[in-house]
């Protein structure tokens, strides 16, 4: 009895049902610390127990002893150490082995057109103009123009085979990590706790964009530190994926009559990104006194110095996915905040698997991490 695996499943299934610890040693007829023993693989329970808990969670046994998929060919790099790593990796196994499946079982495919780029990318020297380089030719292969702002990050990424998973987790030291082909992506995680900016979300995403083109010779699970070089290198792709050299420069000298602050509040809005992106942007021509002229005008403005996290006229959280569908829960450890979104492809996949009778309802409500009373009214929802 692998105790590490019915704890990890233990867990999953019961939030994916949406319940707290205590409401599931509750519905197990068990004490919290008994049931939270289990799920942390501190104690070895009894068959009986098992069975207990599966009726109380309504799952079948043999649910709680499935093995688990080990990632190899991921990028989770963070500021802080993260205690729960090791489950949000297997949240992530789990969370891409179900996409797979669903895609599989429909021949429901978005073909990748990075392949070749990223090949190309890897014999070019590292460093910032590889970086540049790399954000002008991954537009170019999406047909962007040199002009054009992105308006939907999640939805131009899951059209072009990317997988998204918006995922919240209290922790201002991680923002996103990514998975590469070879392991059931290509696939892109990002942080969607409500206390990091939707701008960061955005920018979060850009960034593992860039890391799948860039450094896909640096995807190595048990590699946690990170890389300097690599998250500059990262940044300034993902700043110029966002924000094209002749773009911005058009719409700055559009704004020149304007006062700073509005300059840069109006630029960032355009492009959906932090005031930070620009600032940086702005540093890179040499204008290195933009960071206190932008503070000093915006305290003089509105009386306040902005946190390191927070955002100026910052962006509604439908601007990082287009549609507003149920809250999407991940719990850490037994409660944690919510996010208003699910990927719109996931969910697109899973409509037509229930309309085909391809899976169950319940099937469904699984894969979306929704109890079946949600997943009932999103059905009767369906038009």
């Amino acid at each position: 009895m692998d105790q590490k695996i019915i704890g990890a499943n233990l867990r999953r299934i019961r939030e994916a049902k949406g319940f707290n610890q205590t409401q599931a040693a509750d519905l197990s007829g068990l004490s919290r610390p008994a049931y939270r023993n289990i799920e942390n693989g501190e104690s070895i329970p009894k068959v009986s127990t098992l069975q207990n808990i599966a009726n109380g969670l309504e799952v079948k046994l043999q649910d709680l002893f499935k093995p688990i998929r080990t990632l190899e060919k991921v990028r989770f790099r963070a500021l802080k150490r993260m205690n729960n790593r090791d489950h949000i990796l297997t949240e992530v196994a789990r969370w891409l082995d179900d996409y797979n499946y669903l895609e599989n079982l429909l021949g429901d495919h978005e073909d990748y057109p990075f392949k070749e780029l990223a090949e190309h990318l890897s014999s070019l020297d590292p460093g910032l103009l590889r970086a540049i380089r790399a954000a002008e030719m991954a537009r170019k292969t999406l047909n962007l123009t040199e002009k054009e702002p992105i308006r939907d990050i999640a939805g131009l990424l899951e059209a072009n085979g990317i997988k998204l998973y918006p995922l919240s987790l209290t922790s201002d030291g991680f923002f996103g990590l990514s998975v590469s082909e070879e392991d059931g992506g290509p696939a892109i995680i990002v942080n969607v706790w409500d206390r990091i900016s939707v701008e960061r979300w955005i920018f979060s995403a850009a960034h593992e964009l860039g890391h799948l083109l860039l450094h896909l010779d640096a995807y190595y699970v048990a590699e946690s530190s990170e890389n300097e070089a690599q998250e500059i290198e990262a940044n300034v792709f993902a700043s110029y994926f966002l924000m094209p050299e002749e773009a911005f420069e058009s719409e700055w000298d559009d704004t020149y009559g304007l006062a700073f602050v509005d300059r840069i509040i109006k630029v960032k809005r355009i492009f959906q990104v932090s005031y930070k992106t620009i600032l940086y942007r702005l540093s890179e021509k040499g204008s290195n006194s933009v960071w206190g002229k932008f503070q000093g005008a915006y305290k003089s403005r509105t009386g306040k110095t902005l946190s390191i996290a927070e955002e100026p006229e910052a962006l509604t959280p439908n601007k990082f996915l287009q549609s507003m569908p149920e809250v999407l829960r991940s719990q850490e450890p037994d409660s944690l905040s919510s996010s208003d979104f699910i990927e719109d492809r996931l969910s697109k996949l899973i409509r037509i698997a229930i309309e085909k009778e391809k899976i169950t309802m319940s099937r469904g409500a699984e894969i979306l991490r929704l109890d079946l009373n949600a997943m009932r009214e999103r059905v009767s929802s369906w038009e």
